[in-house]
């Protein structure tokens, strides 16, 4: 078994190029500001699994093979192609076109942008992964989907994953993994807040037993919810009904030093708050969005958003980083299992 309490911890990279191949060259270059201070986050944060949403998609793995070797101490990484970006032969925005980033299964430019991947100490075993993203939005039970919505079209926008990791002493840890859509940038039909509030739906089916595989005692759910059960805009049904089953844990991450406050107007504790956006009238503010919230069997020792405070060390590289804080949680696994299922 492991000595240490294992870090789970997930982050919003925005890595997210204008076409393929540009974030390879950036990672490779050694000189990219972005890239350099999103490296010295992670390896700050230490974590043993660490899931990372808005990365670049690319066939066979090169730039997560190369980003992984420039971190260190991540020889096991798991990527598939995503939603994003993935054309949809369809004219979904309405607009009498074709093939535009809107006409996606998931918004993205290219096939691959902004997706999601995964990095680990110990062996991801690849053979028994659960790749759901190809799941029908309209097959997803009690869904909101409209009714314009075309069957062939999947729920998810980027991704939703089950991904066994095989810890010491055959113990096996699944990261259950998703990237929802924004509950904005639509009309008055809220497309983008259905589909957001069902991407999330999507967990409590699989928790529930709702969908034909039954779900792994031991799991970390960790990703982007892109919603905030508070304040913002979307749909929070399905969110708060996640963050209080019964068979998971919101161990609810602060900023150890505490994050400026959001618009005068929000309600949460502003030290949840995982997204520094834009303040003011018809601007989101400060959210608490990406979640690692696991499972009721596990023994939680801590948690956090990386987010220091003005003039702290690294306070620099977070806001040169990205718009997202990276959240970690520290557990431990009950002793004497072995298979999760």
């Amino acid at each position: 078994m492991l000595a240490e309490p294992l870090r789970i911890a997930t982050y919003h990279t925005e890595l997210e190029r204008d076409g393929p191949g540009l974030l390879l060259k950036d990672i490779l270059s050694g000189d990219d500001p972005q890239v350099q201070a999103i490296t010295r986050v992670i390896r700050a944060a230490d974590a043993d699994i660490l899931v990372l949403a808005g990365f670049d998609y690319d066939l066979h793995g090169v730039a997560l093979n190369a980003f992984a070797t420039a971190l260190g101490g991540y020889p096991y990484r798991f990527a598939r192609r995503p939603n994003r970006g993935r054309p949809s032969g369809l004219d979904l925005n309405g607009d009498g076109k074709f093939g535009g980033a809107e006409d996606a299964w998931g918004f993205g430019e290219f096939q691959g942008q902004g997706a999601l991947a995964v990095l680990s100490r110990w062996p991801i075993d690849g053979s028994t992964v659960r790749d759901f993203t190809a799941t029908q939005w309209t097959a997803l039970p009690h869904h909101q989907a409209l009714s314009t919505v075309p069957d062939t079209h999947p729920l998810s926008t980027t991704a939703h994953w089950d991904v066994p990791v095989m810890l010491p002493g055959g113990v096996r840890l699944n990261i259950l993994v998703w990237h929802a859509t924004p509950p904005v940038f639509d009309g008055p039909e809220d497309r983008n807040g259905r589909r957001n509030h069902d991407e999330t739906a999507f967990w409590l089916a699989y928790l529930d037993r709702a969908l034909p595989q039954p779900p792994p005692q031991h799991f970390v759910l960790a990703g982007v919810a892109n919603l905030d059960p508070v304040d913002g805009d979307g749909r929070t049904a399905a969110l708060d009904q996640l963050l209080a089953h019964p068979a998971v844990q919101d161990l609810a991450p602060k900023s150890a030093g505490g994050v400026e406050a959001a618009n005068d107007d929000h309600t949460g504790d502003p030290a949840l708050d995982t997204a520094d956006w834009p303040e003011g009238p018809n601007r989101p503010g400060n959210l608490r969005v990406d979640y690692v919230l696991p499972s009721a069997t596990l023994s939680a020792k801590g948690a956090g958003v990386f987010w220091p405070v003005a003039g702290a060390s690294l306070r620099d590289d977070v806001e040169t980083a990205s718009r997202h804080r990276l959240v970690w949680v520290d557990i431990e696994m009950p002793n004497g299992l072995g298979d999760s299922d």
